[in-house]
């Protein structure tokens, strides 16, 4: 029997959903780049590239899992997020086959975030927000 999960058995929820669980002890996990995170992100939010941007193109992180582990445990309660939900739900998959047990991911990624008005900062959405090419 393959246990092998696939992007149709993780859980998906909407911001405020997002929003409400981060209230209530999970942890933020952004996996876009350094560069977008490094732009705006939530508060209190751990980052781990899921993908790096290089001259041949978007390729995946061969460090994503170890970094993640050395930083969650496989029982921590996880939102993922990314800029528009693509990567972050490649980034769940990846971690429930390696055992995380409590994994979400945040529809709509950190674009749908700002768009919710959750990121209360001064600049204009268009300011916070990158465009992504991550899209699956």
């Amino acid at each position: 029997m393959d246990a092998t999960k696939r992007p149709e058995d993780v859980v998906t929820v909407d911001v405020q959903a997002a929003k409400d669980l981060l209230s209530s002890g999970y942890y933020y996990l952004d996996v876009r780049t350094t560069e977008e995170f490094n732009k705006s992100h939530i508060e209190n939010a751990l980052n781990v590239p899921y993908m790096f941007k290089t001259q041949q193109g978007r390729v995946n992180n061969p460090q994503f899992l170890s970094l993640v582990a050395s930083i969650c445990k496989k029982h921590d309660y996880l939102v993922l997020g990314c800029n528009s939900g693509g990567r972050s739900l490649r980034a769940c998959v990846d971690l429930l086959n390696a055992g995380f047990e409590h994994v979400r991911n945040m529809e709509g990624g950190y674009s749908a975030w700002v768009d919710s008005g959750f990121a209360g900062e001064d600049k204009q959405p268009e300011q916070l927000k990158t465009s992504c090419k991550f899209r699956p």
